[in-house]
């Protein structure tokens, strides 16, 4: 992934002069012919809503709170019209923010990682972690009781792209277990995200396991393809799997954009918190029309259940620090970022902080 993030940049910087003049910042002239401006409050009482275009790296039930969220017009209510694109992959997710296509993305953080280390002087900035636990499952073509780790050796995996989230954290889970990624197993890292299932259960497939999100895992064993014998966010531990940046340039010149989304992801978080899910699965299914109302269910709980969400938006240092270990871990990082640089933090509005908001500070030397 890093080789494609640093081939964007240069693409990028070479175009630079043409991107900022069709930046998301410059909005369409509305229907009273005038620009959106940052000055504009969201929070204004006025039919006229902000337009902000959201890039996430995968549509996924992994991502339930920002769905509450959408379903329950909390980002209308801040004053946002937003607008969700799919990515699907963090590569196509990051170019999407860079070259101004995208206002926010949704990814994993070691994105913004290899773009800081690139040069990239306007660099994407993290300001909401969503998930504190990988959101993958392994799949096993045969029905394993008592699953171990070690049963991996000598077996054919199909893992995650290089340099991405989901196979670091796997190798890192290898690693913790004494397993060697490169020599105690064989791992497929050549399958596209999205058609890893799939290649799973073709009928010649010679795969004996397979690393799956949701709905992939659950579809999986209700065809009766694979079985369901570890959670890699249980076994990882706590990791800062996913959050929303944007261009440094974006924050810094549109804070109360950047207040309102975080406002609304917040009320997702806590609809999230202080609900069943049957509940939470009844509020998102809009967005996964063609997922039975069961297997979403069924879906929500398994995140439940692994406390997979966060009860607040905040990046702390811990959680970037126990990120750039695991990249390390996986040799994929060149230099350390700074946290300071590559996150900002908020308190979303809520009745015990209300007047302790504090406006983003970002950090614009490089």
């Amino acid at each position: 992934m890093k080789k494609c993030i640093t081939a964007l940049l240069l693409l990028f910087t070479l175009s630079v002069t043409s991107l900022l003049a069709c930046t998301s910042a410059d909005k369409p002239e509305s229907a009273t012919g005038k620009t959106s401006k940052s000055s504009k409050s969201i929070n204004d009482k006025k039919t006229d809503l902000i337009p902000v275009t959201l890039n996430e790296v995968a549509h996924s039930i992994f991502y339930a709170p920002m769905y509450v969220a959408m379903e329950k017009n909390y980002f209308e209510k801040e004053g946002i019209d937003l607008s969700l694109v799919t990515g699907f992959g963090a590569d196509k997710t990051m170019t999407a923010v860079l070259s101004g296509t995208a206002d926010i993305g949704f990814m994993g953080s070691e994105a913004s990682i290899y773009t800081y280390n690139e040069g990239a002087h306007d660099y994407v900035v993290n300001f909401a972690q969503l998930t504190q636990r990988a959101g993958n499952f392994l799949v096993a073509r045969d029905d394993i009781k008592n699953f171990k780790w070690e049963d991996l050796k000598g077996k054919k995996v199909i893992g995650g792209r290089k340099g991405g989230m989901p196979e670091m954290v796997f190798e890192y889970i290898l690693k913790q277990n004494h397993i060697d990624p490169a020599s105690d197993l064989t791992i497929d890292q050549n399958i596209d995200f999205g058609s890893t299932a799939a290649a799973f259960s073709e009928e010649k497939a010679d795969y004996d396991f397979t690393v799956e999100f949701e709905p992939g895992a659950t579809n999986l064993e209700k065809q009766g393809k694979g079985y369901v014998v570890a959670s890699l966010g249980t076994d990882s531990g706590y990791v800062p799997y996913t959050a929303f940046s944007a261009k440094k340039s974006y924050i810094s010149q549109h804070p109360e954009i950047i207040q309102g989304f975080t406002n609304a992801l917040q009320k997702g978080m806590n609809y999230v918190a202080s609900h069943t899910p049957e509940e939470i699965a009844q509020a998102i299914a809009p967005q996964f029309k063609e997922t039975k109302p069961d297997t979403i269910t069924t879906i929500v709980s398994r995140y439940y259940e692994q406390d997979t969400w966060k009860k607040d938006l905040i990046f702390r240092q811990e959680s970037f620090d126990l990120l750039q270990d695991i990249l390390e871990d996986a040799g994929e990082l060149r230099k350390r970022a700074p946290y300071k640089d590559l996150v900002t933090t908020l308190m979303p509005k809520t009745p015990q902080n209300q007047s302790k908001i504090q406006r983003f500070h970002i950090n614009n030397k490089k």
